[in-house]
């Protein structure tokens, strides 16, 4: 499972983020996009060597996120199961464009025919030295 969609499923939790930059947000979740932009309400931000702001809503830009402090309660073992459907594999009529003579149309022997023959085994013609 990717981290990011572990993050998506952390609604209502109240996580501490630490930036890039040495500053410290806590607050509650209100969302996470796949970019790990995530989206923050009942915020209190402290800026290195400054006093902590209270704001109502916040949002960080996924890239700027150094990690994620989570609480101790929260149940990893239920919010780490993969969920998400897993991609079907493709028949094999899907396939395009595999195995065909390359710039041929219709069936043909597929080369081999003229002066120089096919490549690889062909019909045991070698030159003979």
């Amino acid at each position: 499972m990717k981290l990011v969609r572990f993050l998506m499923k952390l609604n209502n939790e109240t996580v501490t983020v630490e930036l890039k930059n040495g500053s410290v947000v806590h607050g509650t979740i209100t969302g996470v996009d796949m970019q790990m932009n995530t989206h923050l309400k009942t915020v209190k931000m402290t800026t290195r060597n400054r006093d902590p702001v209270s704001l109502d809503s916040l949002s960080i830009r996924g890239n700027n996120i150094r990690y994620f402090v989570l609480p101790d309660a929260l149940p990893l073992d239920t919010l780490l199961v993969d969920d998400a459907p897993k991609p079907k594999g493709r028949k094999k009529d899907d396939t395009r464009g595999r195995g065909g003579p390359r710039g041929a149309r219709g069936g043909g022997d597929r080369g081999g025919g003229g002066r120089g023959g096919g490549r690889g085994r062909g019909r045991g013609r070698g030159r003979g030295f």
